[in-house]
C-alpha cells in the first residue's frame, strides 16, 4: 500500500512514517519545515519528502492519505484530497489499525514527562529482552530513533492529549486502547484547543474508559487533577506511586539532585539507582516506568538495572557543548512546571555555579499568554535570564522580566541574543536553552561562537 503523509516532519508523523516503511508499505510525505532529528531519520529510512502542500504530490493517487493534526481546511493538498475523494485517515487511527491492533500497548500520558518516561519504559523492556516496538515524541539515546515496530507483542506509545485531526477533535490517545496506562500528572496546557482543565480531564477520562478491567493504570498518587478525573469512573485496577516514602510504591532521593534514589514499597527499600538524569520529576518518571514495566512482566531487579543504564533523551537537559568551562544544555521545557523542575534539578547538581536560562516562548499556550503569571516564578532558580521576544508573540515578556528584576533581559533579535550571551558567559556557567522548537539553532550558534572566542584568546 502506498501511504502519503501530510505533515510528515513532526515527531509523531515522522515516527509513523518509519513504522509504515518498516511494515512494508511504500511511504511518501510532505511538510514545510523539516529539520533534524526527524529529517535525518526519514532520509535514513529512504522516505521521500515533498516540500510544501501542492496538489501535485497526490499524483498518482496514493492508496491512503494520512493527515497530520496541524493540517487545516484550505491547505491545497487537503482540498485536493477531499475533492478527489481519496481515502484518508488520521495518524493515530492509522497507528491503531495497522500497528497497535492485537498488541500489548503500554501508553504514557500526562502533561509533563511523556517523552522521557516512554523512553525509559521502552529501555526497561528492551533490557529485559522483550524487544518492544515504540513510538516516542523524541529520540532516546539508547535506540537512536523515535520509532520501531519491535519483535514482540509489546508496544510503548507516547500518548498525547492533543487533538487528532481537523476531522477528529478527540485527543490522539483515545485511539490507542492500552492494556497498561501510565498517568504522570495532569495540568492545564494546550490552551489553543482546551478552554480549561476540565476539558482536558474529560479527554483523559475517555482514555481511562478504554483500559480493560484486566489491565492496569499506574498513576502519580499526589495529583489532585488526576484524583478528580478518576473519580468520574474507573473500571481498572490502579497502582499509585509517590515520592518521599509512604504506603505503597514510592521513591526517596539519596542525592538532592535526583541522580541517586531508592525505590520502596510500604517504606521497605527494594533497590537503589544511580543514573545520569537530574531532578525530582525524573525520579517520578523512572518510578512510573518501573511499575508499568513490572505489569508487563519485568522483574523489579531487572528494571532497576535498566534505569541505571538509561542514556537519556535528546533535548531533555542534553549537554550540547562544554566550551572553555561553559556548559550548554538544550532542553524541551516550555511549561512553567517543567521549567521550574528542570532548573531545580540543575541547581541541586551545580551548587553555586551560575545558571543562565535562555527561553523561547514557542508553545501555543505560552504564545497565548496563559502562563504569564507563573513564568517568572518558574525561572527563580536561574541567576541570569534571557527572554526571547519574537515579533508575533502578542504580549510582552517585559512583564516577566519585571518580576525577575536586574537578572532578566528581553531581546527581540536572535543575533542580538547570541551577542549578549557571548559577551556575558564565563567559565563554570551552566546555560540552559529552553524551547519546544529549534530556537533558530541558537545553542549550536553559541557553542561555535564560544569556541571561536576561546581559540582567539588562547
Amino acid at each position: 500500500m502506498h501511504v502519503h503523509i501530510l505533515g510528515i516532519g513532526g515527531t509523531f508523523m515522522g515516527g509513523l512514517a518509519q513504522l509504515a516503511k518498516a511494515a512494508g508499505h511504500e511511504v511518501s510525505g510532505s511538510d514545510t519545515q523539516l529539520y533534524p532529528p526527524m529529517s535525518t531519520q526519514l532520509e535514513a529510512a529512504g522516505i521521500a519528502v515533498h516540500e510544501g502542500y501542492d496538489p501535485a504530490q497526490l499524483d498518482p493517487a496514493p492508496d491512503q492519505v494520512v493527515v497530520g493534526n496541524f493540517m487545516r481546511r484550505g491547505v491545497p493538498a487537503v482540498e485536493a484530497m477531499l475533492d478527489r475523494g481519496l481515502d484518508y485517515t488520521s495518524g493515530p487511527q492509522w497507528l491503531a489499525e495497522h500497528v497497535l491492533h492485537g498488541r500489548w500497548v503500554l501508553a504514557v500520558a500526562g502533561t509533563h514527562g511523556k517523552t522521557t518516561t516512554s523512553s525509559l519504559l521502552a529501555h526497561i523492556l528492551q533490557h529485559a529482552g522483550l524487544e518492544p516496538g515504540f513510538l516516542i515524541g523524541g529520540v532516546p539515546a539508547d535506540f537512536g530513533v523515535s520509532a520501531r515496530l519491535g519483535e514482540s507483542p509489546f508496544f510503548v506509545v507516547e500518548a498525547d492529549e492533543y487533538d487528532t485531526a481537523f476531522f477528529d477533535k478527540r485527543s490522539k490517545f483515545v485511539h490507542y486502547r492500552p492494556r497498561t496506562l501510565l498517568l504522570n500528572n495532569l495540568e492545564y496546557d494546550h490552551a489553543d484547543i482546551f478552554p480549561d482543565l476540565a476539558a482536558i480531564q474529560r479527554q483523559f477520562h475517555h482514555l481511562v474508559r478504554t483500559v480493560p478491567g484486566n489491565g492496569l493504570i499506574v498513576r502519580r498518587g499526589d495529583d489532585a487533577a488526576l484524583d478528580e478525573m478518576l473519580a468520574m469512573g474507573c473500571w481498572t485496577p490502579v497502582e499509585p506511586f509517590t515520592l518521599d516514602g509512604g504506603d505503597g510504591w514510592s521513591a526517596r532521593l539519596i542525592a538532592e539532585d535526583g541522580s541517586r534514589f531508592e525505590v520502596l514499597h510500604d517504606n521497605r527499600p527494594l533497590g537503589e539507582i544511580a543514573w545520569k538524569l537530574l531532578g525530582r520529576h525524573n525520579v517520578s518518571n523512572a518510578l512510573g516506568a518501573l511499575l508499568a514495566a513490572r505489569h508487563a512482566g519485568v522483574p523489579l531487579e531487572s528494571g532497576l538495572e535498566a534505569v541505571s543504564s538509561f542514556g537519556g533523551v535528546a533535548r531533555r537537559l542534553q549537554v550540547v557543548g562544554d566550551v572553555a568551562g561553559v556548559t550548554l544544555y538544550d532542553d524541551f521545557a516550555h511549561h512553567p512546571t517543567a521549567i521550574a523542575t528542570t532548573l531545580q534539578g540543575l541547581r541541586a547538581r551545580s551548587g553555586r555555579a551560575r545558571i543562565v536560562a535562555v527561553l523561547e516562548p514557542r508553545s501555543a499556550t505560552m504564545r497565548m499568554g496563559v502562563h504569564r503569571q507563573t513564568l517568572g516564578a518558574s525561572l527563580s532558580q536561574a541567576d541570569r535570564v534571557f527572554l526571547y521576544q519574537p515579533s508575533d508573540l502578542g504580549w510582552s515578556l517585559r512583564e516577566v522580566a519585571a518580576e525577575l528584576g536586574e537578572r532578566a533581559a528581553v531581546l527581540a533579535d536572535l543575533d542580538g541574543l547570541e551577542a549578549a550571551l557571548i559577551g556575558e558567559l564565563r567559565a563554570s556557567d551552566q546555560v540552559v536553552f529552553m524551547s519546544n522548537g529549534s530556537f533558530g539553532g541558537l545553542p549550536l550558534r553559541v557553542r561555535a561562537a564560544l569556541a571561536e572566542r576561546a581559540e582567539s584568546t588562547a
